[in-house]
């Protein structure tokens, strides 16, 4: 059995065996060029770490570069409460003039959408 996850010029092959993983290699060097880069260990924000129960998978590295791209990497996590009634419009607020901005904006909302189950507020790294 065999698993490929493709990304678009970055794959990904897990194999049941040494020797299917060979012949997975071999049949796609013949129709692209390919470099194998080994065990993995960092892919698309995915840190991965091997250890005698499976694979450890954390996104720690890629929430820290999205912190540190919204300048504040010397913030202190803090309770963040939602306002859950709040009505918008496309006649309501100023327009972004800068779309990075609200997109980096909208990636800080994902985070603290990774709070720990605990409740506590406190930001955690997964």
């Amino acid at each position: 059995m065999a698993y490929i996850l493709l990304y678009v010029d970055d794959i990904i092959l897990a194999a049941s065996s040494t020797t299917l993983r060979q012949t997975i290699i071999s049949k796609l060097g013949t129709e692209f060029a390919m470099k194998d880069l080994g065990p993995i260990s960092y892919f698309l924000g995915i840190s991965v770490t091997r250890h005698s129960g499976g694979l450890f998978l954390s996104q720690k590295k890629y929430a820290e570069e999205i912190i540190e791209r919204a300048g504040m990497s010397s913030s202190k996590p803090s309770p963040t409460p939602v306002d859950t009634k709040a009505k918008l419009s496309n006649s309501s607020g100023n327009p972004y003039h800068d779309p990075t901005e609200y997109r980096t904006k909208k990636t800080l909302c994902r985070l603290e959408l990774a709070k720990d189950s605990l409740g506590n507020g406190k930001l955690k790294f997964f």
